[in-house]
């Protein structure tokens, strides 16, 4: 029974959705001189506690600006409890953090300086530390550079951490073929119902999800149910994007799967009831690598 719910509900979302999947807009509009700031902010450690933990700490551009650990190290070598999610494309996203407990990129940046395991520092600091440094003032072309001027340049440097041109877009614009494997890949990945949750210009980060749908999942912390104490929301995440996601292993909120085999293994156990086979992984495998964009334009 469970299994004919899913099926219809995949079935249903399927033909509703006019554009399951759309381009990454090749330009979007910021102001240079405000992310300019902000990319120095981002990687300016002088905005955490001991002065040794930056955004780009957790953040890493080699990394496909997520990180490398199953959870990050914050301030004072504290593990925070959950993995960090990529900031690229981030701006599309309907929410911020797994639990979406930020409603946008200058919420996301607030909360993350003031959390008392990844930079905790409070605004009067922040505002101490940023305007000792006169080169800080002279960008702003300010006397006194305000912590909302901090947060407002960080969020507008993120904006910036957008990835066009991905293999799959220039196919959705007619631009490229897919390879057979690669096509093929995107064929089991609509089949199976993966695109029910992982679509739009994001390819996921447009709504919540309980990972465990089929087969319970053991171990959420700082689910959705952490924000709302509903019962239903225990085991709720954001959907993550599947953006660059060749990128930015290890995988899951608990950074559980390391490779991204591992992950479509477990996507598809645990959420859709099946156990797939070796072929079936690899071809999705190969289609989700051709979701990886060209780099920033402000990464470097």
């Amino acid at each position: 029974m469970i299994r004919f719910f899913i099926f219809m509900s995949i079935s249903i979302g399927i033909v509703c959705a006019q554009n399951l999947i759309t381009p990454i807009p090749k330009e979007i509009k910021y102001n240079k001189q405000k992310a300019k700031i902000g990319k120095m902010l981002f990687f300016d450690t002088r905005l955490s506690k001991d002065k040794k933990v930056s955004c780009a700490s957790c953040h890493k551009p080699s990394n496909g600006w997520s990180d490398n650990k199953k959870v990050s190290i914050g301030v004072f070598g504290q593990k925070d409890t959950i993995q960090t999610p990529t900031v690229l494309n981030a701006i599309f996203n309907f929410r911020e953090f797994w639990n979406g407990r930020a409603k946008d990129l200058k919420e996301q940046v607030d909360t993350t300086l003031h959390n008392n395991i990844e930079m905790d520092m409070d605004k009067n600091s922040i505002e101490k530390n940023v305007n000792s440094i006169k080169l800080y003032k002279d960008m702003f072309k300010k006397d006194y550079v305000s912590y909302k001027m901090v947060v407002d340049a960080i969020a507008e440097f993120q904006k910036t951490l957008i990835t066009p041109g991905a293999k799959f877009d220039r196919y959705i614009e007619g631009k490229v073929k897919l390879s057979k494997d690669e096509l093929n890949g995107y064929k089991t990945f609509k089949r199976l119902g993966c695109i029910t949750c992982h679509n739009g210009k994001n390819v996921g980060g447009n709504s919540f999800q309980k990972i465990g749908i089929i087969f319970k999942y053991d171990n959420c912390p700082n689910d959705r149910h952490s924000i709302t104490k509903i019962s239903i929301d225990k085991c709720v995440y954001k959907v993550p994007t599947l953006r660059n996601i060749a990128l930015t292993p290890p995988y899951f909120h608990d950074g559980s799967a390391k490779t991204l085999k591992s992950a479509i293994e477990k996507m598809a156990y645990y959420n859709l009831g099946y156990i797939i086979n070796e072929k079936e992984i690899k071809n999705i495998e190969k289609f989700l690598k051709t979701l990886t964009g060209n780099s920033p334009k402000l990464s470097e």
